[in-house]
C-alpha cells in the first residue's frame, strides 16, 4: 500500500470513530473500535480497558458531555505511523456542559477555554485500537478560573496562542 493510500485509510477509520463519538452514538463508536481497546485521558486518568471498560468510559463519560456545541478543532499537525497517527490540535470551547472525560467533578463554569491537545490513536485490523490523550491540565483549570497562575510556570490560553504563533515572547523570560 502507497504511504498516501495508507493515510487515507487511517483518516478514514478515525474520522469515522470521531463522528461517531460527535454523534454521541455509543454502539457506532465501539463499532469503529477493535476487540480489546484501551483509552486514557493521561492527565486525568481516565478512561476504559477492554470492551466493557471502554464502553462504561464512553457512556458515563464521554457520549452526551463530549465537547460543547460551539468547540472548534483546529489542525496544527498530523503524523503518521504504520499502526497509529498523532494529532496536535488547538481544541477551543465555552465550558457550559459537564465534561467529566476532561474536567471530573467540576461543574459548568461558563468560560471560554483554548487549549493545545495531543492525540495518539493506534490501528489494528481497521479499527481504532487505543487513543492516548494529553493535554495541558494546568493551563486549562487557569482559564476555567480553578488555578491562580500567580508564581507557577503556567499560561492558560497563551500556550495555544504561542502554538500559532511561535514569535510571541517567552511570559518567564526576564533580561536582566
Amino acid at each position: 500500500m502507497s504511504t498516501h493510500a495508507l493515510h487515507e485509510k487511517l483518516d478514514a477509520i478515525f474520522q469515522a470513530h470521531l463522528q461517531a463519538e460527535l454523534a454521541g452514538d455509543l454502539d457506532e463508536t465501539l463499532a469503529t473500535m477493535s476487540p480489546d481497546p484501551h483509552l486514557v485521558n493521561v492527565p486525568t486518568m481516565v478512561g476504559g480497558q477492554g470492551p466493557e471498560g471502554v464502553r462504561q468510559f464512553y457512556a458515563k463519560r464521554l457520549i452526551g458531555q463530549f465537547f460543547p456545541p460551539d468547540v472548534v478543532f483546529e489542525t496544527v499537525s498530523r503524523t503518521y505511523g504504520e499502526q497509529r497517527l498523532v494529532d496536535e490540535l488547538i481544541i477551543s470551547f465555552t465550558h457550559t456542559i459537564k465534561m467529566d472525560h476532561i474536567l471530573p467533578g467540576v461543574e459548568p463554569t461558563g468560560r471560554r477555554v483554548e487549549a493545545v491537545f495531543v492525540v495518539i490513536v493506534g490501528f489494528e485490523a481497521d479499527k481504532v485500537a487505543y487513543e492516548h490523550i494529553h493535554w495541558d491540565q494546568a493551563s486549562v483549570l487557569v482559564q476555567l478560573g480553578l488555578l491562580d497562575p500567580k508564581g507557577l510556570p503556567v499560561v492558560g490560553a497563551g500556550a495555544a496562542a504561542k502554538l500559532r504563533n511561535p514569535a510571541l515572547p517567552d511570559p518567564f523570560f526576564h533580561e536582566g
